[in-house]
């Protein structure tokens, strides 16, 4: 991490940002899109799909961790990277606020460390997956600098009810549209 020397109105402001001066360290490597069907063992180990474990490999030698999604059930898989970033945005945050408290709870309070082992697997510990309902079949979604992990029948039905939603009158707000190709 470097510090960003930013000047404003009433003096200076310093904050971490990554170590290319953005936000998020993936902005120059490769993001992460789609769904991906995956199963889980009796263990809990899902495979992450090869189109993602070399750039994973790469810039975080397979560091990952996961915590709960604090609004949708499921769970986020994260490069140590972006989730570093994360962790100090959220220690930023004023830590009177019970907001503030209760979103460090949920999402740092639930983290975990994973790393790819040697076959490209990891292990979702199983607090998480019955936090998520996680079984045997679910779906690894790219969203750009991290992943999601959803049940494969709670993918489904969320994906339904947001097309529909997307659809009703303010489903998508004005600026969003522009993006709709």
């Amino acid at each position: 991490m470097a510090l960003l020397n930013i000047v404003a109105a009433g003096g200076t402001k310093w904050g971490e940002v990554g170590f290319n001066g953005k936000d998020s360290l993936l902005e120059d490597a490769k993001l992460f899109r789609g769904a991906n069907a995956i199963s889980l063992d009796a263990k809990g180990r899902a495979a992450m799909p090869s189109r993602y474990r070399d750039e994973l490999l790469e810039r975080c030698a397979g560091q990952l961790i996961v915590t709960i999604d604090a609004v949708d059930p499921c769970l986020c898989v994260y490069p140590l990277p972006e989730w570093e970033i994360i962790e100090s945005k959220l220690r930023q945050l004023p830590s009177l606020r019970e907001e503030t408290r209760r979103l460090q709870r949920l999402l740092i309070g639930n983290a975990v460390d994973l790393e790819l082992d040697g076959s490209g697997r990891f292990l979702v510990p199983p607090r998480l997956r019955e936090y998520a309902k996680l079984d045997r079949r679910v779906m690894l979604v790219g969203q750009l600098n991290k992943f999601q992990l959803w049940d494969e029948d709670a993918w489904s039905a969320v994906c339904d009810a947001d097309l529909l939603a997307i659809k009703e009158p303010g489903g998508m707000p004005d600026e969003m549209r522009d993006l709709i190709l």
